[in-house]
């Protein structure tokens, strides 16, 4: 406790109702949550089964727990759990899956499989755009995280689009049912209902659940709210942190006034403020308070530092686009060889994912390592996952998650309707569906058509399994993508040649992988569970551990924090966003550009541009309202003419021979190291 301050140390020790942790960036909320933790079991005495601590992510999850054990043993956390809000809807669904009405084995659809079944539910007449879907894939998401079931879905639909999502929506939660699987908002969505609707179920978990912890709370949506006021329920023994001003998920359903209706739920709620931030400057806080202050709040706080005033906030003033990325990266190699610093002090971050190309081919140019965080990961790709699926099907044939991907992947006569009646009877007699379609019992429910293709299939399966177990790996998958003519399946489906045949590529890096780990003398069900384990661990490697620049959007740099930041495109359509025309888009947009602001922690350097290339011609830009927002005498601006509205507003002045030559040693230092790594 001695290394806490006072607002904190109050947060640890507070139990005597309802508490609100207005938490603002780097104020160490985290810090709070496992202390607080360590409090109810080492000082309360309360049992660590009965105590939970809740995130949005992961990676968070997985610090939170790293946290704890450093300040609890094995045995003082032996039942605790600190998990994601998904990990724990999905532990409840799976203890309760009967009241449910699922059985055991549940498989969770991600969101290309959910996409797969929409497509096929919709009819062969109807030949639905990629738009079409994603439209769809949300629209039911958004619903569910509202709690709105498909009948007062197609109750509300008020127009044709709505009305035709509305009845997807129906069958698809029927499609689910059927093969006993869930999606990601189900997680959610369902224990919800479940508490909702069995009472002695909601009661069960109440007691076993006798203390919550909540992180990032201005990220909550209204099924996650539910969820927590009904685990809570009457004692309200829950402790939340959050912040909302670093509330920019509203495109998920993400609702920051959350926090203000814990004041009405949750008459005897205590708040206490976070204000001392242990990151940043005190100029870097002075921006972003100064900046979030144009934003409505119904509780004040203003950050502030130990750290001392800091350096100004440079604003570099580009030609265009490809100027704006040569002087990121030449301000970046400088800065480096200057300070001594390492490229993994250093993060670019940008409104969309549009923006880092050019930055990557000058990090490229200059052989400078970069990552982007949030790319699409090798195993997530769509041709990985088929073939990864057949796979697993092989050495698995109650793998029903496999069978429901591949069924009709390539096309093969399988359709909806024979899957539906398929999985219904699988779950009705407790079987894997590979199993169900070989039973006397399916042969009323289905035609003699359908029923024989689907046999022919199953015994495919089952007949390359039988070979995958004596014969090379390698070989199987091979000859499986073959038979499956899945080249010309990419030809077919993809919308150009060029997009089919880089699919195909890699499809045959997956291939050469499988022969070189069958060389070790594994075989396909330890080569499976091989890569699904790498697959996990990809996902999990959120951070990059090697000494390299980092590139990504606003978005994926909440919660991280950089020694030197760039936030590049500060201008009118890019932040805020060209979409965000109303003014609840705006605050977020606002609330976006303070989370990039206050990820520095010893220099910012923000860009535009002149003129933009956009759609493939060049366009004059306009200064982001957000620079005009900023205290002027803490902004050195550099190669453009100041903002009429900053009457204080100052110029830098020119580089001296002595600025120019450390910048062309800095260069010239960077160009020898590249050649001798050569």
């Amino acid at each position: 406790m001695t290394a806490l301050n006072a607002p904190q140390r109050e947060a640890i020790r507070y139990i005597d109702s309802p508490l609100l942790v207005l938490a603002g960036a780097g104020s160490g909320k985290t810090r709070v949550i496992t202390h607080k933790i360590a409090y109810l079991i080492q000082d309360i005495g309360m049992n660590p089964k009965n105590i939970a601590a809740v995130t949005f992510t992961n990676k968070a999850a997985r610090e939170m727990k790293a946290r704890v054990s450093q300040l609890l043993n094995s045995k003082e956390t032996r039942g605790l759990t600190v998990s994601t809000f998904h990990t724990l809807g999905l532990n409840i669904v799976r203890k309760s899956h009967k009241a449910l009405g699922y059985k055991t084995g549940m498989t969770i659809m991600d969101s290309q499989d959910s996409a797969g079944i929409l497509r096929d539910l919709l009819d062969d007449d109807y030949k639905p755009d990629k738009d079409f879907i994603n439209t769809a894939q949300h629209t039911i998401s958004r619903w569910k995280n509202a709690l709105i079931l498909p009948e007062e879905a197609l109750a509300q639909a008020n127009h044709d689009t709505h009305l035709q999502i509305a009845q997807l929506y129906a069958n698809y939660q029927k499609q689910l049912k059927a093969y006993n699987a869930v999606d990601f908002d189900d997680l959610i969505a369902l224990p919800v209902l479940l508490f909702t609707e069995h009472p002695d179920i909601r009661e069960q978990w109440q007691n076993e659940l006798r203390y919550l912890l909540v992180d990032e709370y201005q990220d909550t949506n209204t099924s996650q709210y539910q969820l927590v006021r009904l685990i809570t329920g009457v004692r309200g023994a829950l402790t939340v942190v959050g912040d909302d001003d670093q509330s920019i998920y509203a495109w998920r359903g993400a609702q920051p006034e959350n926090l203000q209706q814990l004041t009405k739920d949750y008459p005897r709620l205590k708040i206490i403020k976070l204000e001392q931030n242990y990151r940043s400057s005190n100029r870097i806080l002075r921006a972003a308070n100064r900046l979030i202050a144009n934003n409505p709040h119904t509780i004040i706080k203003q950050l502030w530092s130990e750290k001392g005033l800091g350096d100004e906030i440079r604003v570099l003033c580009a030609r265009d686009d490809n100027d704006e990325a040569e002087r990121v990266v030449s301000e970046l190699i400088r800065h480096k060889f200057q300070h001594r610093t390492q490229f993994k002090d250093y993060a670019i971050l940008y409104r969309g994912n549009h923006q880092s190309r050019l930055f990557e081919e000058v990090l490229r140019t200059h052989r400078i390592p970069y990552y982007i965080s949030g790319g699409t990961s090798f195993f997530a790709r769509t041709e990985i996952k088929d073939i990864m699926a057949y796979l697993r099907l092989l050495v698995n044939h109650d793998d029903d998650a496999a069978f429901i991907r591949i069924a009709n992947t390539p096309r093969r006569e399988i359709g909806t309707t024979t899957l539906e009646k398929l999985g219904t009877y699988a779950n009705s007699r407790r079987i894997s569906l590979v199993s169900a379609s070989f039973e006397l019992g399916l042969e009323s429910l289905l035609n003699s058509r359908a029923l024989f293709h689907l046999r022919h299939f199953t015994r495919w399966v089952i007949d390359m399994g039988y070979r995958a177990q004596r014969e090379a790996p390698a070989t199987i998958a091979r000859e499986v993508v073959t038979l499956i003519g899945y080249k010309d399946w990419l030809r077919n489906s993809c919308n150009d040649v060029k997009t089919a045949d880089n699919r195909m590529e890699n499809v045959e890096e997956l291939l050469s992988w499988l022969a070189k780990l069958g060389e070790q003398e594994k075989n396909l069900t330890e080569i499976v569970s091989h890569i699904t384990l790498m697959d996990m661990l990809e996902r999990q490697n959120e951070e990059n551990e090697m000494d390299s620049v980092a590139l990504m959007t606003l978005h994926a740099a909440k919660g991280l924090e950089f020694p030197h930041v760039f936030i590049v495109g500060m201008e009118e359509n890019l932040l805020p966003h060209q979409n965000s025309t109303d003014e609840a888009s705006i605050l977020e947009e606002r609330r976006l550009a303070y989370v990039g602001i206050t990820r520095a922690q010893k220099s910012l350097i923000m860009t535009l541009t002149q003129k933009r290339r956009r759609y493939g011609e060049m366009i004059d830009t306009e200064p982001s309202r957000f620079l005009q927002e900023l205290p002027a005498e803490d902004l050195l601006w550099e190669g453009m003419p100041l903002l009429t509205k900053h009457p204080h507003q100052r110029q830098s002045v020119p580089k001296t021979e002595a600025e120019k030559k450390a910048t062309g040693a800095a260069h010239m230092a960077h160009l020898r190291a590249m050649l001798e790594k050569k």
